[in-house]
């Protein structure tokens, strides 16, 4: 998608979203948005992708706290529901695959070389890239594809749902390690409430 063509569909604050029930790769059924609570809606990378490991382990650690701030988590990856098992089955929050990447046209979420090559985003490919060796080579882990589906150039994004399916925030990710920290998306949470 080009940059022209993400922009004129990216999604804008206060916008309402259409309803949907999106199977997770645990055969479940996610609402987006939530009938109760706060939806923060990620899109990731690619089943194993270093930088989105380093970044949804920073949500396992504070899972309880999004829960109790009444905020449910949804995320997306470009790869397939049998590639991303073995990399994200122990996410306690819902997982959901899209490799044909049609959410990520909806929300106007784009892949672009920026992704790797922003020096913003090298630091956090080299943490993920060293946290994951040791499992990867001890095989505790499998490595990533070589050639993942949808690609590497995939940019992050986050968007915080309302019940009734307007946009409270959002962000596209200008890079691979570009995304809303756990304490960003407390504070839009607790800005919402």
């Amino acid at each position: 998608m080009t940059p022209k063509l993400a922009e004129k569909k990216r999604i804008t604050v206060g916008q309402v979203i259409t309803p949907r029930d999106l199977e997770t790769i645990a055969g479940a059924t996610v609402s987006v948005p939530h009938p109760e609570h706060l939806v923060h809606l990620q899109f990731r990378r690619f089943a194993g992708c270093p930088v989105c490991n380093l970044h949804l382990r920073s949500f396992v650690t504070r899972h309880d706290e999004i829960v109790s701030a009444g905020v449910r988590e949804v995320v997306v990856f470009h790869s397939s529901a049998d590639e991303l098992r073995p990399h994200a089955a122990d996410l306690p929050f819902a997982v959901v695959a899209d490799p044909g990447k049609r959410l990520y046209a909806e929300f106007g979420v784009e892949s672009a070389p920026r992704a790797l090559l922003d020096p913003r985003a090298w630091g956090a490919i080299l943490r993920g890239v060293a946290r994951d060796l040791v499992p990867v080579l001890r095989r505790r882990r499998p490595a990533p594809s070589l050639l993942p589906h949808g690609g590497r150039t995939g940019l992050p994004a986050d968007f915080l749902i309302a019940p009734g399916g307007h946009v409270l925030a959002r962000k596209y990710g200008a890079h691979a390690d570009d995304q809303w920290s756990t304490e960003e998306l407390l504070t839009h949470a607790r800005a919402a409430r």
